[in-house]
């Protein structure tokens, strides 16, 4: 293999361990502002960044058109249906990863008491794009870790303890 591909394909599965060890130790610790937590999933976002870099510099010579086209026949070929809008949710999972990581350390409190809607919505993003990426486009022993961070997150968002927001109640009047 040539040290470009491992200089695309190196920080994607880090970006993905990294997300899911973090993910894990919110779990773990229960506590969603915990720090090694937030570090993990800011140091996953930025190889996830590394990745989209140096796919675009190695690979397709910084064109969208060029990523566009790949994606397309990637697509084509596991599914027949030529089509490249799988490069738009990726750029829709970079923003909300982004966005994820800005507002866990901008304001871990909120973060952590978000209507459990929301935490739904990012984490079965989180979960399609994961699996779609490492494990249905990924092939040989790649596929079973990639299934294997998949089923971890899944494990650690059953387990994590659940949330809630403090609400303050009322008493009915008389």
């Amino acid at each position: 293999m040539h040290p470009e591909i491992w200089l695309v394909v190196g920080p994607i599965w880090l970006s993905l361990s990294l997300y899911v060890a973090g993910e894990l130790t919110a779990a773990w610790r229960g506590d969603g502002r915990d720090a090694l937590a937030r570090g993990l999933n800011t140091a996953g976002c930025a190889a996830f960044f590394a990745h989209v870099a140096a796919a675009f510099h190695f690979h397709y010579d910084w064109s969208h058109g060029a990523a566009y086209e790949a994606t397309a026949r990637q697509t084509a070929e596991f599914t027949g249906w030529r089509w490249g809008g799988g490069l738009f949710a990726n750029y829709l999972f970079a923003a909300i990863w982004l966005i994820e990581v800005v507002w866990r350390w901008a304001g871990p409190a909120s973060h952590l008491h978000r209507p459990r809607w929301m935490n739904r919505w990012v984490r079965g993003g989180f979960l399609f794009m994961i699996f779609n990426g490492a494990v249905v486009f990924v092939g040989g022993p790649a596929r079973w870790y990639g299934l294997a961070l998949c089923l971890l997150l899944v494990a650690c968002w059953r387990l994590r303890p659940k949330t809630r927001v403090n609400r303050q109640t009322t008493t009915p009047r008389s």
